[in-house]
């Protein structure tokens, strides 16, 4: 097999200045056709890097932004090949698109609410909403923070962190898959639970969220690489599609020990909100209820850094180039492992 290199698949993306007016982008996909079909190229994205009009993660299904892969084997053959008209494009010729830069994700969120064309801010609409961050993380200690732009009366936020199978048409800490930290009271909420943590964020207000996740022999290390996965295309855009199973998920959970989640308002640490949660891939998340508007800093630069010595924490945005790495070394290994079947996919197909 050939040598295979990291390649930085996304330029960063340029961040504007927080103190410009933001602007909102347009509501943007929804119900669309969906073609299988052989098309190899894959059109510019735009400059915050994601396609304008994108399939949105949903119960039942999500999707995955493909690319082409240029380490797979074979690829010049496919690419040369008139045989593959009409045909369905193998999942293992693309690979999974990873972003350099840690922002808030277009296609993960709810539809209705409003995001900023910087992908740094977003609005709410009527009742509870979610969005979820462009990366996750599965171990270490991280932390983000957000600040309360515009918070008119009657509206309310849910912060914190939670994983993909978290509803996104429901406030964080519905269910088992997330843990956040309410505006109001201060209420902290897990499995639809609401418990007293501290006193409460209003408009504003700069609150941070850092996570605690020690690493065992347990701790998934190398991402899916949806390989094996159907490609649907989308408004010319590639995607995996993966069956979303939320009730089987749920089964498999277990506490993760010596986990926890610390949170902090103004710089000032409110103490720990939750210890020992379930173990998995947690994105920092934002629940919205009604036209509230929260803007989001993944770092490096926080306007209140943790001052906590005991813990070697990390800004979220560090997770941008690591998960190229950690992507790309689960290509190379299912590429490896399944060399013998693919050479025998090509010649059959």
């Amino acid at each position: 097999m050939a040598k295979i290199k990291v390649v930085n698949r996304q330029p960063p993306v340029s961040l504007k200045s927080r103190n410009m007016k933001r602007k909102f982008l347009g509501d943007m996909g929804g119900p669309g056709k969906k073609s299988r079909g052989m098309d190899l190229t894959t059109p510019k994205l735009p400059p915050h890097g994601y396609p304008l009009d994108h399939p949105f993660n949903k119960d039942g299904y999500r999707y995955m932004l493909a690319e082409p892969d240029p380490h797979a084997p074979f690829r010049q053959e496919f690419d040369e090949s008139s045989d593959w008209a009409g045909k369905p494009i193998p999942g293992w010729l693309y690979r999974t698109s990873i972003p350099s830069t840690v922002l808030l994700a277009l296609h993960d969120r709810g539809p209705q609410l409003k995001i900023s064309e910087d992908r740094l801010a977003v609005t709410g609409d009527k009742g509870y909403s979610t969005v979820r961050a462009s990366h996750f993380v599965t171990k270490g200690c991280w932390y983000w923070e957000a600040t309360i732009e515009e918070m008119p009366e009657g509206t309310a936020v849910r912060l914190g962190w939670g994983q993909d199978y978290a509803n996104l048409q429901a406030p964080l800490g519905y269910d088992k898959f997330g843990y956040s930290w309410r505006s109001k009271k201060g209420t902290k909420f897990h499995e639809a639970h609401g418990k007293h943590y501290s006193k409460g964020y209003a408009e504003g207000d700069t609150v941070g969220f850092m996570i605690v996740l020690p690493q065992n022999n347990t701790t998934k290390i190398v991402p899916n690489t949806y390989k094996d996965r159907p490609l649907v295309k989308f408004k010319s855009h590639l995607y995996y599609e993966e069956k979303d199973q939320p009730q089987e998920r749920q089964k498999t959970l277990i506490v993760l020990p010596g986990s926890k989640i610390l949170n902090f308002k103004n710089g000032e640490c409110q103490g720990v909100a939750f210890e020992d949660i379930y173990q998995g891939s947690y994105y920092p998340a934002l629940s919205l209820h009604r036209n509230v508007t929260v803007s989001v800093n993944f770092g490096p630069d926080f306007k209140y850094p943790p001052q906590m010595s005991e813990y070697n924490w990390k800004p979220m945005s560090e997770k941008g180039e690591e998960a190229i790495c950690e992507q790309t070394m689960a290509d190379i290994m299912f590429l490896t492992e399944n060399e013998g079947r693919l050479r025998l996919d090509s010649f059959v197909l």
